[in-house]
């Protein structure tokens, strides 16, 4: 495996188990919130049975003193122990109109908040009496009214109050008790009903588990064959592009013609040529091969070529041997060469040139084939970068170049390929860039 289909691989598992987290945390979400929205209610709940508790604690201590206190303080006006100015009376009623306003804002009960309404008018009736008493004490000689004010008005009304207090204490536990046996209910059911969730989530998450990866994975492994099918068809119809039956009759009729010339040095030469194109192309069916053996390959060709077109073909290769340790795909610096040769030399006037340089960046090697033929037009390399950007193998693209770029890509991604350069009436330019991959990390 090399290089790079190690790190699509390593990128494609991240982003499975990122799908896969993520398929988890959808299948928690519905149990968080209601989770969240279970201990909010039980939030609200012990906050208003807080409250309750607190309006409860308040209005016991005012119904045990308030009537005793009262009562008491008013004896005291009426036999004058104590002078209207000195009397805690008015503090007593303050205080006591200040709890029943804050009793109001603990209770949600409207039959409690009528009560505290009733006391509220017991108190403005006991501050009425007190009122006459003191005026009754300005004018003298009134001590048996203000008593009997005391004993049939006084007392009653705070009895009143008294009890009105009580009521409301007394159903205020009722809430308290009701409220604590739904608080209980509400957690019960919350269990009940987290655990119900949970043993869900636990049985989905096994579902996803097993059935999960083979539907996330589905669509890339069709992906990869689709690739593989295609990799496989391009290096077919290259190999078969190889085997020419053309190219194969035109280098015989040659060697036919060196040996009536009587040739035999070119015959051997180009005998020897053809087998090792041959050997190349086929290769032990390994579809990477070393740069080295490419160059072999291509150099075969060319040699072949340069002898049936000795009037217009020379070449030259000017690789450096550090490359030739570095992987490439087979059979791919030659169809390059063959169109340089068909659409570029020789459709040129005169002797032509074809040069296979090549050399390395920080992680890219680029091997350059020239050529000095014809060039292309404007619109024509427009059309031919344009399909080899979009891997649409259409009737404008040049089918040997087409194929060499889609298989570059498919072994080593979209940023690898073939660069063409052309200026029309100069020459063209093709530049093959391949990651710099050791062959022998490949073959392990």
């Amino acid at each position: 495996m090399s290089l790079i289909e190690r790190k699509k691989n390593q990128t494609n598992k991240s982003r499975l188990a990122n799908q896969i987290r993520l398929s988890y945390l959808i299948l928690l979400l519905p149990n968080i919130i209601f989770m969240a929205y279970a201990f909010y209610n039980l939030w609200l709940i012990n906050e208003r049975y807080n409250d309750m508790l607190n309006s409860v604690i308040i209005a016991s201590e005012f119904s045990l003193d308030f009537k005793e206190d009262f009562d008491y303080e008013t004896y005291l006006l009426i036999v004058g122990n104590v002078t209207p100015e000195d009397s805690r009376i008015p503090v007593l009623l303050s205080d006591a109109e200040k709890i029943i306003e804050g009793l109001e804002e603990y209770t949600d009960s409207k039959e409690n908040l009528k009560r505290l309404e009733y006391v509220t008018k017991y108190l403005s009736n006991l501050e009425n009496y007190i009122e006459i008493i003191t005026n009754n004490l300005q004018y003298g000689n009134k001590y048996e009214k203000n008593i009997q004010i005391w004993e049939n008005d006084v007392q009653i009304v705070t009895s009143l109050v008294q009890e009105t207090v009580n009521e409301y204490i007394y159903y205020e536990n009722k809430q308290l008790q009701t409220t604590q046996a739904d608080n209980r209910l509400l957690f019960l059911n919350t269990a009940k009903i987290s655990f119900a969730i949970f043993i869900i989530i636990l049985i989905a998450i096994i579902a996803v588990s097993i059935a999960g990866p083979i539907w996330i994975t589905r669509p890339i492994e069709e992906q990869v064959k689709k690739e593989q099918k295609q990799l496989r068809k391009a290096e077919f119809e290259l190999l078969q592009a190889q085997i020419n039956p053309h190219f194969l009759y035109n280098t015989l009729d040659a060697i036919v013609w060196s040996a009536e010339a009587g040739n035999q040095k070119q015959v051997v030469n180009m005998v020897g040529s053809l087998s090792d194109f041959f050997r190349s192309s086929l290769n032990k069916g390994k579809e990477i091969v070393s740069i080295k053996e490419e160059l072999v390959h291509v150099k075969s060709y060319l040699e072949i070529q340069q002898i049936r077109y000795q009037d217009i073909l020379c070449y030259e290769i000017n690789v450096p041997e550090s490359l030739n340790k570095y992987q490439i795909p087979k059979i791919t610096i030659q169809p390059i060469a063959e169109n340089a040769l068909y659409h570029g030399i020789k459709n040129k006037r005169g002797g032509g040139k074809i040069t296979i340089e090549g050399y390395e960046n920080e992680d890219t090697v680029i091997i350059e084939v020239k050529d000095n033929g014809i060039g292309i037009d404007e619109k024509r390399l427009f059309e031919i970068k344009e399909s080899l950007e979009s891997s649409d193998n259409n009737s404008n693209t040049i089918y040997g170049i087409y194929n060499v770029n889609e298989r570059i890509r498919l072994n080593y991604g979209e940023q690898y390929g073939l660069k063409i350069c052309s200026i029309y009436g100069e020459g063209t330019t093709v530049k093959i860039l391949i990651p710099k991959i050791l062959t022998e990390i490949v073959e392990k």
